[in-house]
């Protein structure tokens, strides 16, 4: 049995109602830990698009507050449970890309660390943020992606997941509703 998420659970505060069946992704190219530049709206096929805000480094601290923002904490654990469902989505013909406002080389750490076999894409720019106007929250004077989940199919959301909770068991949940 899983433990309970011992952090605060996000309101569905209605920031991603505007992710309807059909919406097709804006054609913004965002660096990725392969090293490619990836655009959402030139994926072919099924991709499940989880959106995270942030990941912590070993004996790095938490941006301020962190511990009482609803949806904050949860990065590694949701990341940690699409790489454990890597080949159980790759089977049903998904392709997996993780998403934050974090610079590339904090993904490529994150992504080495945890050996993840997907790509993360950077919107350290914020030009994804803007053109989809994800849902996002500030803290210490840096804005964050709120935690988003999109299954896509050939540039379009076929589903939006708002609010995520809780991310450690994310990626199961996501599997057993398709």
């Amino acid at each position: 049995m899983t433990a309970p998420w011992p952090y605060p659970a996000p309101a569905d505060d209605g920031a991603a109602a505007h992710f309807v069946p059909g919406l097709a992704l804006p054609d913004v190219h965002l660096p990725a830990t392969s090293g490619d530049a990836i655009s959402l709206a030139g994926l072919a096929g099924r991709w499940l698009v989880f959106i995270y805000p942030w990941t912590g480094r070993p004996g790095l601290s938490n941006p301020p507050d962190w511990d009482h923002i609803p949806g904050a904490h949860g990065s590694t654990p949701e990341a940690e449970g699409y790489r454990d469902h890597f080949e159980t989505y790759r089977a049903a013909g998904f392709g997996i890309v993780g998403i934050s406002g974090q610079a590339s080389a904090d993904q490529q750490e994150f992504a080495t660390r945890l050996a993840l076999p997907f790509p993360l894409l950077s919107d350290a720019s914020g030009a994804l943020r803007e053109a989809l106007r994800l849902p996002a929250f500030e803290t210490g004077g840096v804005t964050y992606l709120k935690r988003l989940t999109l299954v896509v199919r050939d540039g379009k959301i076929e589903r939006a997941i708002y609010p995520v909770h809780p991310p450690h068991t994310h990626a199961g949940d996501v599997f057993a509703s398709l």
